[in-house]
């Protein structure tokens, strides 16, 4: 453009009114309207009777735990239960072959029978002694002989009868039945070998039999826990497992929530000096057998004595680096941010032990859209049973 447009009074003549259009225009205008307050759901915290419960990690054992072994040995003649079937006590289990031990039994009748025939002569004989010492036949010697005839008779027959009676047991111990009721193992030795039998393990070991109802669950706890729940006992808010039967409830790691119920059975006498935990046990029903030795399980058991709480949703309850906080709407309808203190979970609802009160109306849901001081449009909701 030249110096002479650039200096032409017509144009800016049409520039004039332009400018001053927009000028009157930008003082006209309306400030953009302020955004509506955020959306809340806010809650009261619950106020109830509860009690705190301890979770370990448990093994469950079984009650019964037997090794089946023969006390008389033989050849395997038959086997009567199937592998991992349910036996009752007393079960047959085992067939070791009886001929032998039944006619060791019949020879040990024969020998009572001999003795008893001995036992009659020598009553005869010494009965005799009697009147022959009276008429001086015989001398005090030969009828002392005769009376310790007797009295070897006697015993003869007491030694005669034990020995059927031992051998009556080895013929019943050719029947190795089941000594618990529970689940058999699977068999250890087949038919047709010849076993060996003895006390303790020495005999050849046949099977094994775990019982199921009711079973054991045991599981460790650290020394800080220990001297809680002592302290619990002597202040008398939560009794002592070793003298009450504290309840307790279990679950498998595929379970919801605890379903199995069960009472404490057994707290062991020390701390392990190596672990610095002490062994705790819980006995069980176990009527649908779902509960297996040697499966892990969690357990549960009071971890305090029944007090009133103030619990919330955990979604309620935000983390500021080492602190837990919540968020209040006020009457102002308007957000303030409050440090808590919190406990555990209790049937899915936090334990608030300090920094709010049951009135207090508590944001749940819409935490990342507030501020300190933020107004919002807070939506009364009711905390559900739980």
């Amino acid at each position: 453009m030249t110096s002479a447009a650039k200096d032409d009074p017509l144009r800016r003549a049409r520039w004039v009114p332009l400018a001053a259009a927009l000028m009157l225009s930008s003082c006209g205008a309306r400030p953009a309207p302020a955004p509506p307050p955020p959306k809340v759901k806010v809650v009261q915290p619950v106020a109830r009777e509860i009690t705190e419960w301890d979770e370990y990690t448990a093994r469950l054992d079984a009650v019964d735990s037997v090794e089946v072994r023969p006390r008389v040995s033989g050849y395997l003649q038959s086997i009567h239960f199937q592998d991992g079937a349910i036996v009752k006590k007393g079960d047959l289990l085992f067939l070791i072959d009886p001929r032998p031990y039944e006619a060791a039994l019949h020879r040990a009748e024969a020998d009572v029978e001999l003795a008893k025939s001995r036992l009659a002569l020598a009553r005869k004989n010494f009965a005799r002694a009697a009147d022959l010492l009276a008429s001086h036949a015989i001398s005090q010697e030969e009828s002392d002989i005769r009376e310790s005839n007797l009295r070897q008779a006697e015993a003869s027959v007491e030694e005669a009868q034990a020995a059927v009676d031992a051998a009556r047991l080895d013929v019943e111990f050719t029947h190795v039945s089941a000594p618990v009721a529970g689940r058999v193992g699977r068999k250890l030795v087949t038919e047709g070998n010849l076993i060996t039998g003895g006390v303790g393990t020495r005999g050849t070991l046949l099977t094994t039999i775990v019982s199921l109802d009711p079973i054991y669950a045991y599981f460790e706890a650290d020394e800080g826990s220990l001297l809680k729940y002592s302290r619990l006992a002597r202040t008398g808010q939560r009794p002592s497992s070793r003298d009450y039967k504290n309840p307790v409830h279990v679950a498998l790691a595929d379970e919801e929530g605890f379903p199995h119920d069960g009472v404490m059975d057994f707290v062991d006498n020390q701390v392990d000096r190596g672990t610095g935990t002490i062994v705790g046990r819980a006995l069980l029903p176990n009527p649908d057998l779902s509960l297996i030795p040697g499966l892990f399980a969690r357990l549960r058991l009071p971890g305090s004595g029944q007090y009133r709480a103030i619990l919330l949703p955990d979604e309620a309850i935000g983390s500021d680096q080492s602190q837990k906080y919540v968020v209040v709407v006020d009457g102002e309808q308007k957000a303030q941010y409050r440090t808590v203190k919190i406990g555990p979970l209790v049937d899915g609802l936090r334990v608030v032990r300090e920094g709010v009160t049951p009135e207090d109306w508590i944001v749940v849901a819409g935490l990342q859209r507030v501020r300190p001081g933020l107004v919002v449009d807070a939506q009364r909701e009711t905390i559900p049973d739980r």
